[in-house]
Parts: C-alpha cells; structure tokens; sequence
C-alpha cells in the first residue's frame, strides 16, 4: 500500500477549530450578555429558587453525555481513547455552535442575545443530536468529518424542532421524536451516502472484547440512573415533573428486565449479549420522552418500557443484519434499535395515549417548555381545543413523519459531503485505531509486533 502524500491537511483539524473559537470570542464580545439580573428581593427569590430546580437536573445531563454516553461508545477495543475525546469534543462544539444560532433565531433583542441556563440546556439538547448520529459511524470517520456533521446538524434539528414543536403542537417533552428519532435518522443518511452502496467488511479491530464491554456497560449504568432528569427537565415543576420522573423510573426499570429476558431467550444456551444489555437497558429511556408528562396509568410507562426493550433486542438480533445484507447500511452502534425503533414506538404510543385520555384528566400533565421561551404546551392545547385529541394525536403522528423526512435528506446531503477527500478519511486498515489520532507511548517508543513501518506513516500523514 503506498503512503499518503505528505500535503494532506494533517493540521485541518486545529486548524478549523481555532478558527471557530476565535469567531466564536468575536461574536460573544459584540453581542453575547447575560439577562440582567432582578433589582426585587422577590424576584430575586424566584429567579434563585428557579435556579436551583433546573442546575441539578442539568448537572446530571452533563454526567449523561460526558462520562455516561462516552463510557458507552468505549466497546471497541482500540477506540475507547478516541471514543471518549471526539464525544467530549462534539459535545462542545455542538453547544457552542448551537447557542449562537438559538440565539439569533430567538434571543436576538436590541441588538444583544442574552443568554441564561436554559439557552444552555436547549443548546446541549441540540448537541446530543449530533452525539447520537456520529454513531452510525464511529471509527471510520475522522474528526474533521465529524465536526462537519456537528456543523450541518445542529442547525437542521433546530429547524425541525421549531417546525415539530412550535408549528405542529407536536408533543414530545423528553424528546423522544426531536432528538432520539430525528438524530438516528440523520445518522443512518450520514452512513449510507458516506459508504454508498459498497457493504463494509468487518473490521478485526470492532470486535469487542470483555474489557470494552465492561467499560461500555459502565456507561449505560451511569446513563441509566440520570436518565429521569433528562426527560423530566423541561417539565413544569410540580406535578408533571414529579409524573414524568416516575414514568421514566418505571419505563427504565421494565426495559432492563425485559432485555435481560429477551437476550436470554434468543440465544440457543441461554447467555446474555453485553450488546444487548447495553442499548437495550436504555430503551425506556428513549420512548417514554413523548408521553412522560401524560396523564398516562403506571402499568403503561411499563408495558412501553417492555415494549421497546423488546424492539431493541429484537432490533439487534435480527434488523441490523437485514438492513447490512439488504440495504448496504452501516450502522457501527446500532443506533436505530436504541434510538430510531423505540422513538418510532414512544411516538406511536402518545398518539394513542392523546386518543385515550380524557381532556379534563390530561390539560394538567402537559407541560413542556419550548426553545424560544414560554409554555410549548400551552400553544398546543389551544390548538388542540381546536383540532380535537384526533387532530392532537395526528399531529403526534405529522410529527413522526417530518422528523424522519427532514433527518434523512439532511443526513443523505451532509453524507455527500463528507466524501471530500481534503477532510482526511482513515485508511480502512487504520480504522478503530486510536494510534491514528493520539500519540501513545507504547506506540511511539517501538511499532510493536501488531504495528509496521508503514502503518506508522501513514498514521503521521493522515492525523487530522
């Protein structure tokens, strides 16, 4: 194999970034204000004790995505240290890019985007996007394509969830249709136009081994025990975030059991897949965002918890293989079983619950906040007086539909873009491999018994 030329771009990748930051200074010098704090004692008291109600649940969703979501993608043996950093990364530079869009889009005010900490948590939302999309692709991408992504996907999930919220009255206050449906989707796009029609052979180094599994199965735990605070942090304090904390307890404890159940049942001397339990612990998780704050009964936070464990599972055994085999669709982490299928089944599942549920029992539970300030829910029970709960839960169903259509074309595109060859792809041989992108030191004292010559070459000349 011959070596890269040695002009690729090798310092693209900081090259870009301090670039960003740098315009990034620029615009919060000139625009970017805190809101002015209340000169009123009371005001400063609500103000205080506001605070003190979101920053833990917010505190909790950074230990989601930092530690427990970077923990998880760890299953591939020799990319756990790539995994971690590019996590870490996107996470940043997703929120960062996504406060200066929201905040023309919608804090833009004389002038001046003011920020506080629920523009934060919205702009964090944006950014969990794009961590749940990349893994349609982990390991054969480089950090420069990444950062593509993050760039083309944070302002189409803004545009979609503007659209799904605020235009269709959709909803969704754990994001299980704006963030966990519509990221897989765009994932999948990204997968199949950067990988086209040719089928990905496996690769020796995705195979997971015990410790990565341990590792990765650390992650889910932690992700398992904030999860509440994830779909209940946008719920109105009181009574509807007490219920959707206490539904996601219950989906999330059903989903564990029941995989634990089905994992064991579709293999032949009864042993449990550490892939399985990884994703499909968090199944609950994903599809009881749209209905968590519903006046919903108990025993149906459980059956939907069940419900989607077993499309994971299932998901994992048998429609990853199809869609590899059929459709040439890579997806590294199998983010449509934990994401896409029990997204498609929480979206269908607060279709029926709107159907079912009275008016005067549910007008109580709804409460989601929307980005651009104010009560979401309150705009969709107006409509919803209007349309109906049928027209209500069409809507729910409308909502589906848009996210899916928009992810897809956005991915296909962002795919397409990401074939330039100037964003330094890795060499299928180098794919999984953390010595491509971080200087360890066994590495760099001695090639190894499993390293050549070459292939540190062409780790020096493809680094990014």
């Amino acid at each position: 194999m011959a070596v890269p030329h040695p002009t690729r771009p090798r310092r693209l990748l900081p090259l870009s970034l301090g670039l960003f930051q740098g315009a990034l200074l620029l615009f919060f010098a000139v625009f970017v204000t805190y809101d002015k704090p209340s000169a009123q004692a009371e005001d400063a008291n609500l103000a205080a004790n506001q605070l003190y109600g979101i920053f833990p649940l917010f505190q909790d969703i950074q230990v989601m995505l930092v530690v427990g979501l970077g923990l998880l993608l760890t299953f591939l043996p020799h990319y756990g240290l790539s995994a971690l950093t590019h996590n870490f990364l996107l996470l940043n530079f997703s929120t960062q890019w996504a406060l200066v869009l929201q905040g023309l889009l919608h804090r833009f005010h004389h002038s001046q985007v003011h920020l506080d900490l629920h523009n934060f948590l919205i702009a964090e939302f944006a950014a969990v996007t794009v961590l749940i999309s990349v893994g349609a692709v982990l390991g054969r991408t480089s950090p420069c394509q990444l950062l593509v992504v993050a760039a083309c996907e944070v302002p189409v999930y803004l545009a979609s969830e503007w659209v799904i919220i605020t235009n269709l009255g959709v909803l969704d206050v754990g994001g299980t249709i704006t963030i966990h449906v519509f990221s897989c989707y765009f994932g999948l796009g990204v997968s199949k136009a950067l990988f086209g029609v040719v089928q990905q052979p496996v690769h020796p180094k995705e195979i997971p081994i015990p410790r990565s599994d341990l590792m990765s199965l650390v992650g889910t735990l932690i992700l398992w025990v904030f999860w509440p605070s994830f779909v209940a942090v946008l719920c109105q304090p009181g009574d509807a975030q007490h219920r959707a904390i206490l539904n996601t307890l219950l989906a999330m404890s059903a989903s564990a059991v029941t995989t634990v159940v089905v994992s064991s049942l579709l293999e032949s001397d009864g042993k449990l897949s550490p892939g399985h339990l990884q994703n499909g612990s968090l199944a609950g998780g994903v599809a009881i965002g749209a209905v968590a704050d519903m006046a919903v009964p108990p025993v149906a936070a459980l059956a939907l918890g069940s419900l989607s464990a077993v499309a994971c599972v299932l998901g994992f055994k048998f429609l990853t293989p199809l869609l590899a085999r059929k459709l040439t669709l890579q997806d590294q982490c199998g983010i449509h079983n934990l994401h896409g299928l029990p997204g498609i089944l929480g979206a269908v599942a607060s279709a029926v619950a709107i159907l079912v549920a009275s008016k005067d029992t549910s007008r109580s539970h709804f409460s989601q906040v929307s980005p651009a300030g104010g009560n979401a829910s309150e705009v969709a029970w107006g409509q919803w007086g209007d349309r109906g709960a049928g027209g209500q839960a069409l809507c729910q169903v409308a909502g589906l539909v848009v996210a899916i259509g928009i992810s897809l074309l956005a991915g296909l595109l962002t795919g397409a873009a990401l074939r330039l060859p100037y964003l330094a792809p890795p060499p299928e041989r180098l794919c999984f491999d953390d010595s491509l992108y971080f200087k360890i030191q066994d590495q760099a004292e001695s090639p190894g018994p499993g390293g050549t010559d070459e292939e540190g070459a062409l780790a020096l000349t493809e680094r990014v």
